[in-house]
């Protein structure tokens, strides 16, 4: 829209001219002065395209005010009022490149081929400087997107340096990085400039239909995630679409473009590890984790004897370390994690029973097709519930191997006996056998070997005349004031008193 001011000492003449406007249907927004410096104070705070100016008025004339238009604000088109008996100040007017004049009183038809050859010319040149600008901006866009894709600057230059000054390429000192899950930028490029980034001072650059890069030339210090974290909600409460965004840290201008561009699209795979947040600031410290002491081939060599074993409860704890370690190792790619999470999703599947086996191919394919690390985690312990629930619903497999930890006791009471050895006998890790053991028999293992050693202890001391030292290392007990305590916890008297006795003496 046209910005008119109209200068005139009289207010009857200004309310005349924007009655003349409006009658001849020109819209414009209109601003008035009662002089000229009252003017010049308005033309400080407000741009205007278009001045309408008396002759004769108090403080500034309409001769000074135009001098000073002309030579400050040389954008702006000048039509002056003008009697018969001021045709001399007409004149000088001129000079100063007044575009035409209209004689008082206004004769309303001439007033209206003025304004609206004026205004033509007006809006002419304002496209005319837009096409420009466009073309102006277009080739500034084109320069940019070369140097952030790697291109040479003096190759770039050398065939565009003569259509636009190249200074612009120093000014640009921090980059933001923006990426949709979605083709966000492909379905509103228009309307994310205009709506979001109208009243920014940035440079913006459409990367594809998924990432746009923003370029800043100048400096928010410790500002930049605060601004980046309300840019992130204003899309999202305008757009109900998600981003993120990659923060730089200072730049050097046109030659660290492309390394800085290279170093956001690393800033911004942390979006797989932490798809919670959703700023990464490149200089920012990242807070350190606990840290985990195993290393990655001890920690996977543990998980994989956890599988082998069915030792779920330390197969979820090393598990949840794993993606603890590899969650803070932001460098790693994402095909290399996606690749040592498949080989985990393989192990679980081959020791899944037949009937209870997905297929494994579904599982791998939807793992490598995961957007972050959450989900990748997640396919896993999907993985880890079948192993667990498979384990639950095959009470023969689970009764075949306490069957066989029982043999192994009963063959071996009278030898040195631990969770650990009985783990080894049936390919299990020892928290998960005593679990086990006790769902299948009711008793805990260690109270299980006990029972049977004083069973056996008491028969020997009712069925024959071995030494009690003797039938303590019968048993397993090479510690002979250890078995008699044990054997008086058990049957509240000694084995000497229980001897003496005989098979008569009442037992607990």
């Amino acid at each position: 829209m046209i910005r008119i001011l109209i200068v005139d000492d009289e207010k009857i003449e200004r309310n005349g001219i924007r009655f003349l406007l409006k009658q001849i249907g020109i819209e414009a927004e209109l601003y008035e002065a009662a002089n000229g410096v009252k003017a010049m104070e308005l033309l400080e705070r407000q741009e205007v395209d278009l001045l309408l100016t008396d002759i004769r008025m108090p403080f500034m004339d309409g001769l000074a005010l135009i001098q000073n238009v002309a030579e400050q604000y040389k954008g702006i088109k000048i039509i002056i009022f003008s009697g018969y008996g001021e045709f001399e100040y007409a004149k000088r007017a001129m000079t100063y490149n007044v575009n035409n004049y209209i004689l008082k009183p206004v004769d309303p038809k001439e007033f209206e081929h003025t304004m609206r050859k004026v205004i033509k010319e007006i809006e002419d040149e304002k496209a005319e400087r837009e096409i420009q600008e466009e073309g102006i901006q277009f080739v500034r866009e084109y320069i940019l997107l070369s140097l952030i894709n790697g291109g040479k600057l003096q190759d770039i230059l050398g065939k565009l340096e003569r259509l636009v000054p190249v200074d612009f390429l120093e000014r640009y000192h921090c980059m933001m990085l923006i990426e949709f899950d979605s083709e966000f930028f492909g379905r509103r490029d228009a309307e994310f400039r205009q709506q979001i980034l109208g009243d920014k001072e940035v440079c913006y650059l459409n990367l594809n239909q998924q990432q746009g890069i923003l370029l800043f030339d100048h400096n928010m210090e410790s500002g930049w995630r605060e601004f980046a974290e309300k840019l992130e909600m204003e899309i999202y409460h305008r757009y109900h679409e998600s981003c993120y965004i990659a923060v730089s840290g200072y730049s050097n201008g046109a030659l660290d473009l492309a390394s800085c561009y290279e170093g956001l699209e690393t800033l911004m795979e942390n979006k797989f590890y932490q798809p919670e947040s959703k700023v990464f600031l490149e200089n920012e410290e990242k807070e350190e984790g606990e840290e985990i002491a195993l290393e990655d081939d001890v920690l996977m060599k543990q998980i994989h004897q956890d599988i082998k074993v069915k030792d779920m409860v330390g197969l979820r704890e090393h598990f949840s370390l794993l993606c603890e370690k590899y969650r803070s190792k932001q460098a790693l790619s994402q095909m290399y994690v996606k690749f040592i999470f498949s080989n985990l999703m393989k192990d679980i599947y081959d020791i899944l029973p037949a009937k209870e086996r997905p297929e494994l191919s579904v599982a791998v394919d939807r793992l490598y097709r995961a957007n972050d690390f959450s989900e990748v985690m997640d396919i896993l312990k999907e993985g880890i519930d079948l192993l667990e629930k498979a384990f639950a619903l095959n009470p023969q497999m689970m009764h075949r191997e306490i069957e066989t930890v029982k043999k192994y006791i009963y063959s071996n009471y009278d030898k040195e006996l631990s969770v650990d050895m009985l783990a080894e006998q049936v390919y299990m890790a020892p928290s998960y056998l005593s679990h086990i053991f006790k769902k299948e028999t009711g008793q805990n293992l260690s109270k299980f070997i006990k029972t049977l050693r004083m069973e056996k202890a008491r028969e020997l001391l009712t069925e024959s005349h071995i030494k009690i030292v003797n039938i303590s290392y019968a048993v397993g007990y090479p510690n002979v004031s250890y078995f008699c305590q044990s054997f008086r916890e058990y049957f509240g008297v000694s084995p000497q008193k229980f001897r003496n006795q005989g098979e008569g003496n009442e037992v607990h």
